[in-house]
């Protein structure tokens, strides 16, 4: 969930903070989620909910089997962003159908509500990150999966209320409250650990 992120390309890349609504947090959160020391997390995804101004809610996915031009910098992390906002701007898109912007980054018009009936219907275990729940340490985590992590802003009250309709559980990573791209580190780092022989080279 990006609460601030703007849903309009009318933002800098030198200034994704400010003119793009905290978008380095998007940014840094699919370098995190997608880039490993060598390669590529081909078997993830990466769902992005933005709620900024001018015209929310806007829905990107980052496929990691398909994703090109991704490099671990924010900048060109923004401009990928960027594109799929000025295509979905270009067209005045607002279907609430998946569209390709570029090699693994599509869009379309859909909140959180929709986002977690996709995972559902796809059969993900959603599972929601807050500080009080669970040690995913010896939690039972079961594959595949996907997690619920906000920005720097909590969700609100209505948010997780829907959350936790949909959750199978919830789960925490530790007793301080830590950025969205160091979280998901620690989750792959704890699946990889528990899943290693399903991953691929």
């Amino acid at each position: 969930m990006l609460h601030r992120a703007r849903t309009d390309p009318n933002f800098k890349l030198e200034d994704l903070p400010g003119s793009g609504g905290r978008m380095d947090i998007f940014c840094r959160f699919i370098v995190s989620s997608l880039l490993t020391s060598h390669g590529i997390r081909r078997d993830t995804v990466v769902y992005g909910v933005l709620l900024g101004p001018p015209n929310p809610p806007v829905a990107i996915k980052v496929l990691g089997d398909t994703v090109r031009y991704l490099n671990p910098d924010e900048r060109s992390t923004g401009a990928l962003i960027r594109n799929a906002l000025f295509k979905m701007k270009r067209l005045s898109y607002n279907a609430d159908t998946w569209m390709r912007s570029s090699p693994g980054v599509m869009f379309k018009r859909a909140g959180l509500k929709d986002i977690l009936e996709e995972l559902t219907n796809e059969n993900f275990n959603i599972y929601y990150l807050k500080e009080d729940g669970e040690d995913i340490r010896t939690a039972n985590v079961s594959l595949p999966a996907a997690f619920v992590i906000s920005d720097s802003v909590d969700l609100t009250n209505d948010e997780e209320e829907l959350v936790l309709g949909y959750s199978s559980g919830v789960l925490s990573l530790g007793p301080l409250s830590l950025y969205s791209e160091h979280c998901v580190v620690i989750i792959h780092n704890e699946l990889d650990r528990r899943y290693s022989h399903f991953l691929k080279e």
